[in-house]
């Protein structure tokens, strides 16, 4: 059920039909308090036009260490193993023993077997260890092994966790459902970040992304993040547009700061700036925070790095 975000929410199943009124009537409620009327076409000239006359401003060196330090070393990968993390983890280590005045990475990000590995032999100050939790990708498993899933991977030192919103139910009309979903697997990250990932090309339209932004806030979300990176399209600027539209305008309204990052089809260090000039342009610089504005990548980092340090190279 919705709840103000930051309190736990009584996720009880057992709704009689007047308490299904009350649950229905309150999605309505939190739609009602934002603006629903976006048309797909508009949407897409309005972030073009935002893009084309603000980001050769934020081209530059600084604007570079603050992407890096919103950088998730993502590895995400049917082959990986305990010995594959263990490799990428060193290879970060290492840079960063050699390179101490370069941004520390926001997180490393692996599937929750690894949590144990990652938060074991991490040793770069400021870099966390995340997880993907709850049936990642296609979230199509029953709530308590999402549940049970989370719980097992904060246990072994997941430090955040991004699960994916039921799209399936979403997109049924079946809120609440989505809703409790999101909210079980807050509470069992034992007060640690959690980041919903909408999957914003299932979702398609720009009203769809907007009740979906709205809903895992409500719900308990602490970000919203775009994609899995497994369907297409991953994240896009028309996405990541209405979602930072949603979070400025949820932040009007109860002075609460949500998360955003920004995951999948991210290649260059170009998709990178866009991204960061969509957050700095609807959200504020405030928002430029390792606390608030992240980027899921595997192939930025090694870019973003050397852009940073001034010469061609791929630590990681």
């Amino acid at each position: 059920m919705i709840h103000d975000h930051h309190h736990h929410c009584d996720c009880g199943h057992d709704h009689h039909d007047h308490e299904l009124d009350h649950v229905h009537n309150k999605y309505a409620e939190a739609f009602a308090k934002h603006d629903l009327h976006l048309h797909d076409e508009i949407v897409q000239e309005q972030v073009r036009n935002l893009v084309a006359n603000n980001k050769s401003k934020y081209d530059n060196a600084e604007t570079m260490r603050h992407l890096l330090a919103a950088v998730e070393l993502t590895t995400l990968k049917v082959t990986d193993s305990a010995e594959s993390v263990l490799a990428m983890v060193e290879r970060v280590n290492r840079f960063y023993e050699d390179h101490p005045d370069v941004p520390p990475m926001a997180t490393i990000c692996v599937y929750p077997k690894f949590a144990k590995t990652v938060a074991q032999s991490l040793e770069v100050e400021g870099t966390e260890t995340t997880v993907v939790s709850g049936a990642f990708p296609s979230s199509q498993s029953f709530m308590e092994i999402k549940t049970a899933e989370t719980a097992l991977a904060v246990h072994d030192g997941a430090e955040q966790v991004d699960c994916v919103l039921n799209v399936g139910e979403f997109l049924s009309g079946d809120y609440e459902t989505a809703a409790d979903e999101i909210c079980e697997i807050k509470a069992a990250c034992n007060e640690r970040p959690l980041k919903v990932i909408l999957e914003t090309g299932a979702l398609q339209t720009a009203v769809n992304i907007k009740k979906a932004s709205i809903l895992a806030i409500y719900a308990g979300a602490d970000f919203l993040k775009t994609s899995t990176g497994k369907i297409e399209p991953a994240a896009t600027p028309e996405a990541a547009y209405v979602m930072c539209q949603t979070i400025r305008e949820y932040y009007e309204q109860t002075g609460t700061m949500i998360g955003f990052k920004a995951a999948g089809g991210l290649n260059t260090v170009d998709d990178a700036l866009t991204y960061y000039t969509i957050v700095m342009e609807i959200l504020g610089k405030e928002w430029i925070d390792r606390k608030l504005f992240r980027l899921g990548t595997s192939r930025l980092a090694n870019l973003l790095v050397s852009k940073v340090v001034g010469e061609d190279i791929k630590p990681f």
